[in-house]
Parts: C-alpha cells; structure tokens; sequence
C-alpha cells in the first residue's frame, strides 16, 4: 500500500491481517491514548504527531519525560522494527526525520513560551491558585477595575501591584466593585508568591507566544511538531503545566475561525498526563473545558488525551472522543479490575474479541483501538501492533537538541523578555505623581506657617520696643522712686500730668 493513495488515512499499526487507518477528516473529532507506564504511549503518541506531520497539519505536544524529541532525527534500523514492519504489512517506509520546534517554559531547553496575565484571565488564575469563592470574586475584581482603569495585566508584579492598589481604595471601590477584603487580598498575594517560586514568572511576560509561530508548515509542507519540554515543569509546578495547556486550548478556540468539515484538521493538540488537567479543578473550570473541547473541533483542532487510564478524563469529555487507543492495564486488585470492566465497555463491542481479558494481555507496543468512520460512527475494536515510527524512538542528546534550535525559525524573537508599560508602572507613576502633589500641598502650607510666623515674630518685635524707656521716663521714674512725700508724689504727678499731656 503506497503512501499516495493513503494521504490523508493515518496508519496506525496492524495484526497481520489487515491495517488500521484514522481517517484525517474525522481527526478532529479527538481521541485517546491510555495505558500503564511502560505499555507503549509515548511511541504511540510519536506515530500519532509523525503522521499529522506528513498531511501537513501543526502538532503541538507537551513532553513530559523528555522521550518524544527523538521524533526530530530519522529512525535508526532494528531487526525489531523490520520484523514489525513484515508483520504488519507496511509498505513504503522510510526512516526520515520530522520538522521540530522545541520551547520550554524556563527556556534551557527550548524558546521561551508565554502569555500574559490578562490573556490567562481569572478563571484559569483563581483555578492555579486554589482560590475560594471570595477569594475568586476579589480576583474578577481585579480584572474588571484594571479593565476599567485601562491597565494592562502582562506579569505578575502588575498583578501585585494592581491587588496592593486594591486595598488602598477599596473605600472608594466599594460602592462600584463590591466589598474588597485586606484579608482575601493577602491570601491571593501568598499564593502569587508560591507561583513565582515555582516558575509562574518565567510563564507570565511578554513577548507572549504568536498561536501562528505554533501553526507553521516547512518548506516542504509538512506540519512542524511543536515540543514542550515539560520535564522539570512538570516536577516543580504540575498545576502550573496543566493551566497554561488549558489556557492555550482556550486561546486557539477564541482566536481560530470556523472552517466546519475539512479533508484534515487546521491543528492537533496532545495532552500528556491529560489527569492534571482535571485533578482538584473546579465544577465550572471543567463545564468550560467540556463545553471547549466539543465547539472547538469546528474550528479543525484535534485535541488526544495521553494517560494511564481513560476513567482519568471527565465522562462528559471522554464521550466525546472518536479515536480510542488502549494499551495495557494491570489489574492487580479488586479496584482495578473493575477500572479494566468499565474501560473495555467504552469501546464498541466486536464479538470476535473477549475485550475485559485482552486489555490485561496485551503486550508492549500492542493496543485495542477504535477509530471513526466517515460518518462518524465508532468502528469495532481490534487488537492491533502499533506501527513503528519512522524517526528515532528516544530523545535527542543535548548537541543535537542545540544544533536544532540554532537552526529553529525562532530563533531570537522570544528568547529575551520584554517590560513595557503596564499596571505596574502606570500605578508607579501615578503614585508618583499623588506623591507630588502632597509634596507641593505641604510645602505650601509649610510656606503659609513660616509667614506666620514670622508675622508673629515682626508684632512681638513692636510690642517690645513700644514698651522700651526713654531716658527722660527713666529719669521721672527714678525721682518718682526717691521721693517720698505725698506732696512730691503729687507734685510729680501734676509735673508727669503736664509733661505726659503735653
């Protein structure tokens, strides 16, 4: 079977007697890939993001151990992979490289990827926060009043600084925004704290990610595959991975326009460790991904969930998923038994397979799958050998990682961060110039109570000089002293009486 006639039918493996294809146009109706540690996921998820490559379409995949960027270098020859590729029955293939571009949030080993703080919005924040319901409102209150006020919320000292503000006038922001608690602002700026020790910082700036730089084609028109590295991302801040995944699942479903039933999608996502996305997350932040993930397809984006088991996905949401690939499942207590029970009844019944035993048997790099078909309907389950990719199975060493990003159309545009002007400064320079104006307020009343001053200074000054002896009173004065009759007292007074009068 050559390439030509199945360009835009995904091949994803065999038993020997017949092949398993994804049609493309029904790749944006999702999937699934699940499995136990060790079982065959991740070669699963690089045949997955090689064959979307190969039609054309973008890839982009978060890589949680480091495994996937092998897919960058062509395969190297096995007798494994010649004995897989008879028993499957490939023809036509080729070991060849795929085009990467690598990213990595605290950018060692990829381009930095960011967004900023009002792109992210409340929701997905109070979310990373593990915010109450108050706590949650002061935050939306947050936004609203920096909207309100025209300030740009692009890093996290915006946000500090926007929320310090906050408390300074919540008197006045109360009539408007409702009652701003000092208490709800100090728990949101504690949990600010604990983001940024765990990378929040290196995530929120600008220059932010262009969704188009993760939308490319090579020359040669395949779809670039996007790598996250998300190794130590996922060590330090588990949240933190899964939010900024939501965030740019939210923003390619805002941004990207309708295009309804296409040949192959516009764009693939890949969720590895797809159970964060929803560990601890709240009622309404799961109604909104549920509601995401079924609109966003008739914008041609295909979203696959990579976990161990498919019960770690929300059943609204795993309703939803056309492609089913299930690896392996032990079953070692009575809980999971019952977990291999309810996967094996997700799929489509076919009554040539015992599909609850197979699930425990399958062997590595075998899986159960079920695919669409043209009118959407699931096909029966069959128990195929994943195909073997056609780029290197492991990762890249750490010179031919940094050779690839030299080489990367990237290079440069994001690798420095960027601080314009925005909530910080503008409070900055606002508080800046209320300084100054009560600085010009004191030195006017300072200038008006020097005056005073010496107003009073100038009528004291007169005061005592009108009270000063001459010498002639002195002399008067002193013969008053001196004499001591009541006749001379008299006679001083009538010569006082006649020298005052006069």
């Amino acid at each position: 079977m050559s390439k030509d006639t199945v360009t835009h039918n995904l091949l994803l493996g065999g038993n020997g007697k017949q092949t398993v294809f994804m049609d493309a146009a029904m790749a944006n109706r999702h999937g699934m890939v699940a499995g136990a540690t060790g079982t065959g996921k991740t070669v699963t998820l690089q045949i997955l993001a090689e064959n979307f490559s190969q039609i054309g379409v973008p890839v982009f995949l978060a890589d949680v151990k480091g495994d996937v960027s092998g897919v960058g270098k062509p395969a190297k020859p096995h007798p494994k992979i010649d004995e897989r590729i008879a028993t499957i029955g490939i023809e036509g293939y080729e070991m060849q490289p795929s085009p990467v571009v690598f990213w990595d949030l605290f950018g060692k080993k990829g381009h930095p990827i960011r967004t900023t703080v009002s792109e992210m919005g409340p929701l997905l924040l109070s979310n990373l926060l593990e915010l109450n319901e108050i706590q949650t409102g002061i935050l939306y209150s947050c936004f609203k009043i920096a909207d309100d006020e025209g300030m740009l919320l692009l890093d996290l000292k915006d946000l500090r600084s926007m929320l310090i503000w906050m408390g300074d006038n919540r008197a006045q922001l109360k009539t408007e925004y409702g009652n701003i608690s000092t208490a709800s602002i100090g728990a949101i700026q504690r949990g600010l704290l604990v983001l940024e020790e765990q990378g929040a910082e290196f995530l929120l700036g600008e220059p932010a990610i262009e969704l188009e730089d993760l939308m490319s084609q090579d020359f040669s028109g395949r779809g670039v595959i996007n790598i996250l590295d998300a190794s130590k991302l996922i060590q330090t801040s588990p949240k933190l991975y899964a939010t900024f995944l939501l965030w740019l699942l939210a923003e390619l479903f805002e941004s990207l326009p309708e295009v309804g039933d296409a040949e192959k999608p516009t764009f693939v996502m890949f969720f590895d460790e797809a159970h964060l996305l929803f560990d601890d997350a709240p009622k309404v932040l799961i109604d909104k991904i549920e509601q995401v993930v079924r609109l966003i397809r008739s914008k041609g984006v295909g979203i696959y969930f990579i976990s161990q088991s498919p019960l770690d996905v929300p059943e609204e949401i795993l309703g939803q998923l056309g492609l089913k690939i299930q690896h392996a499942l032990r079953a070692f207590t009575p809980k999971d038994q019952k977990a291999v029970r309810v996967v094996a009844n997700t799929f489509r019944t076919n009554p040539k397979l015992d599909t609850g035993n197979i699930i425990t048997e399958l062997g590595v790099g075998e899986a159960l799958v079920s695919t669409l078909n043209k009118k959407g309907v699931p096909s029966q389950v069959e128990r195929v050998l994943i195909r073997p990719p056609e780029s290197r199975i492991g990762p890249m060493n750490a010179t031919e990682r940094k050779e690839q990003l030299k080489r990367s159309p990237y290079r440069g545009r994001y690798d420095k961060s960027v601080d314009r002007e925005s909530a910080y400064e503008m409070l900055v320079a606002r508080a800046a110039k209320v300084a100054a104006e009560e600085e010009k307020v004191a030195a006017e009343e300072a200038r008006r109570e020097l005056e005073e001053q010496k107003a009073k200074q100038a009528e004291r000054t007169t005061k005592r000089r009108s009270t000063r002896q001459t010498p002639t009173e002195a002399f008067i004065k002193s013969a008053a002293r001196s004499i001591g009759s009541s006749l001379g007292r008299r006679m001083i007074r009538g010569v006082l009486g006649s020298l005052f009068k006069g």
